[in-house]
């Protein structure tokens, strides 16, 4: 059976009417499925749960999951690549830029540069490998009206790129969300956008700010952060199964119980933090500024790097 399974509607109880359901749904690939709980694929392919359990281990069978070398997980990382931030002193920090298969959260302070970051990056994705791309596009979900297509024009016109300012518009895909709900559903619908517009970046500007006023209160703190933790899941799932990279914003806020050191303090508590693959904390600095201090990595240490944000967007000072 496992030889027979190439695609989704090879998997048993699939048909035309559920396999248009499952890809509807984001669901469109086997590794997909394979990655899936039963109750994702019940809510949202309208599956019962013996028969969402049954695609689910098809998929699993097909696809031969289980462990694997170090050795062989190296292969596989040979496709993640990296999108230029604008700034070498920044994509240094990184290690090369902003990482696909990878949640990049950026937090900090208003008119931190957060924004900015997002922008150029969104421009950035578009050059060639070999000017720091991946020559693909952007869905953009702006959940503070901070989205403005002139800065984008202004950042590839004071570029010294050959890029097309309207071509560069036209390929970003930008959707503004209203709530929490209308979040977890713009993302819910990112699968279909992606396959379509061949997408490499997914910026999400801010990640937590529809939930933090959503969610006010200590009373309502744990439905919060549940709701958050799918919703970043789902996340990493899309990223790893494009190979996209994903740079989301973060609010912060002050604690005052710290005694020492800088009180800010991202929203979002350990969800947000064990979720994100790259932590970044940008602060201001003198006039333009930017000074990025790499919060948390898995493969990379502590630091810091200064850029500065002008008409370019994000570079070097």
């Amino acid at each position: 059976m496992t030889e027979e399974i190439k695609k989704i509607e090879d998997l048993p109880g699939v048909g035309e009417a559920t396999a248009e359901k499952l890809i509807d749904s984001g669901y469109g690939t086997l590794e997909s499925i394979a990655a899936a709980t039963n109750s994702n694929l019940e809510e949202k392919a309208e599956l019962g749960k013996k028969t969402a359990r049954k695609i689910i281990n098809a998929a699993r069978e097909s696809l031969d999951i289980g462990y694997e070398t170090a050795s062989d997980l190296m292969e596989k990382r040979k496709d993640v690549t990296d999108i230029s931030t604008g700034s070498e002193e920044l994509n240094d920090l990184l290690g090369g830029g902003v990482e696909t298969q990878a949640i990049t959260e950026v937090y900090g302070s208003n008119a931190s540069g957060k924004t900015q970051l997002c922008l150029k990056t969104a421009v950035n994705v578009q050059k060639s490998k070999e000017n720091g791309g991946l020559g693909r596009g952007t869905l953009y979900i702006d959940t503070e009206k901070t989205f403005r297509p002139e800065r984008v024009k202004e950042i590839v016109e004071s570029s010294e790129e050959d890029m097309d300012p309207e071509e560069v518009l036209d390929k970003i895909q930008v959707a503004q969300a209203f709530s929490s709900d209308h979040q977890i559903l713009l993302l819910e619908e990112a699968p279909k956008i992606i396959k379509e517009n061949n997408i490499g970046l997914i910026v999400i500007d801010s990640l937590t700010g529809k939930f933090r006023s959503e969610y006010a209160g200590r009373g309502r703190l744990a439905d919060r952060q549940q709701k958050l933790n799918k919703h970043l899941h789902r996340i990493q799932e899309i990223a790893d199964v494009h190979n996209l990279a994903v740079l989301v914003t973060n609010q912060v806020m002050s604690n005052p119980g710290l005694m020492f050191g800088d009180p800010t303090t991202p929203i979002g508590g350990n969800i947000v933090g064990h979720q994100s693959t790259t932590r970044i904390y940008l602060r201001k600095g003198k006039k333009n500024k930017r000074i990025a201090r790499l919060v948390d990595s898995p493969s990379l240490p502590e630091g810091e790097a200064v850029f500065q944000i002008s008409a370019k967007g994000i570079e070097d000072k």
